[in-house]
């Protein structure tokens, strides 16, 4: 095991029920945490902007109760794991209201701003009644990938929801104390030989089923930036007027490009005030402040339409997914830098062989399925996620129009 502290590593997912525990109680207290932060800016029933476009964040945090609620404590059949039926029988939940309020198929995302939910208090009441239900079932549940395996979805589900709203802040405008990633000195890019790589995990503890399966993929030799593209080598794309060329672009980017551009009057990424041409410098409004972001910071809140349009100015080409995988985990020592930025990658989404999706994932609106095809991968992860939640194999998706997330990328020679 790393250095990194045991609750918050990777390996947490094959943890046993006294680690996992612990690991609960450091989520729900990052959860909550957040949630305070959000409290000090929107006051006690989190109002948002109508305008905002974001699901409400006392939404997010109620689901992150329920959610385990629902699987855990209200779930006779947990035992069997990831043999589980999805719709089986369900208990009573603590709290009356919880299904109606916090079910995602009570409302859809559209509807969700106008249930009325209850105050943060009654919300954080509801958190801990719950997560003190889940260690105590947890303390009896024993050992064993079944019997550990809605505990350890849970502890998934919690980080990808706090994530979610640390975006959310970011998206609103929310001053949060999280440092950003530094600018690192430019480095060569990486030749990697051909080779042989298995996608997908097979092993002991949990993966969502988005990264289960296994297929062996012949890569032939390539060569890929060492380290995310940087806002000075971006800058230099938007000043040869990357954003005015629609030869750079692809039809659906332009298509997209065009629509912001008449919403926002935008030619640069989301977020972005100025831009020093000069410098290379950006002034980026950042959790809530403008800040200066430098010239060998990576690169964020960039489409997959402007990362793909970039790749194509710079006579190069995003990664695919496995290319971007075999170097995360091959080419450490020579310098392949990650877990700054989550980064897109070439491909769209689709399954693995032999993937089978997870029983939750209606219950949790994380399930792929019908953006096959559609969404775009995204490997790594960003400086707003926890630990635990980076490691090579971690597979999520967006579609090509997102730009709400901390995401950049890198690219590969042609």
């Amino acid at each position: 095991m790393s250095s990194i502290a045991p609750i918050d590593n990777p390996a947490v997912r094959e943890a046993g029920s006294d680690l996992l525990s612990l690991a609960l109680m450091d989520a729900r207290n990052h959860t909550l945490h957040l949630l305070g932060r959000l409290e000090q800016a929107l006051g006690p029933m989190l109002a948002v902007p109508d305008d905002a476009l974001v699901v409400p964040p006392l939404w997010v945090a109620g689901h992150i109760g329920w959610f385990a609620e629902y699987w855990i404590a209200r779930n006779p059949q947990r035992s069997l794991g990831a043999e589980c039926p999805a719709d089986g029988v369900r208990l009573g939940s603590i709290e009356p209201q919880a299904d109606r309020w916090f079910h995602p198929g009570s409302a859809s995302a559209a509807q969700r701003a106008a249930l009325d939910l209850p105050a943060l208090e009654a919300v954080k009441a509801y958190l801990l009644d719950t997560l003190e239900t889940t260690l105590e079932l947890l303390d009896k549940a024993g050992d064993g990938d079944a019997p550990l395996h809605f505990y350890r979805v849970a502890l998934y589900h919690e980080d990808v929801r706090a994530e979610q709203l640390v975006v959310l802040a970011q998206t609103i405008g929310v001053a949060l104390p999280l440092p950003l990633p530094g600018g690192t000195p430019p480095r060569e890019p990486i030749a990697l030989p051909a080779t042989r790589w298995r996608l997908g995990f097979e092993g002991a503890g949990f993966a969502p089923a988005v990264e289960r399966g296994s297929e062996e993929v012949a890569v032939p030799e390539f060569e890929i930036d060492s380290q995310p593209v940087t806002w000075s080598q971006f800058v230099e794309f938007i000043d040869d007027g990357g954003y005015d060329r629609n030869e750079l672009w692809s039809a659906g980017g332009w298509h997209w490009l065009e629509g912001v551009a008449r919403a926002e009057g935008r030619r640069g990424p989301r977020h972005v005030e100025q831009i020093g041409v000069a410098s290379g410098a950006v002034l980026q409004n950042v959790l809530g402040r403008p800040t200066r972001m430098g010239a060998l910071q990576p690169v964020m809140h960039v489409s997959w339409w402007e990362a793909e349009a970039f790749a194509r100015w710079s006579g190069r080409r995003l990664p695919t997914e496995v290319e971007w995988e075999v170097a995360a985990q091959t080419a450490a020592r020579r310098g392949f830098r990650w877990g700054d930025v989550a980064e897109w990658t070439a491909g769209s989404l689709r399954p693995f062989e032999g993937y089978r999706p997870d029983v939750w994932c209606a219950t949790a609106e994380l399930g792929p399925r019908p953006l096959f095809g559609r969404a775009k991968v995204v490997r790594g992860a960003s400086f707003a996620a926890r630990a635990r939640m980076k490691y090579p194999k971690a597979r999520r998706w967006a579609l090509p129009e997102s730009d709400e997330g901390f995401t950049g990328f890198r690219t590969c020679a042609i």
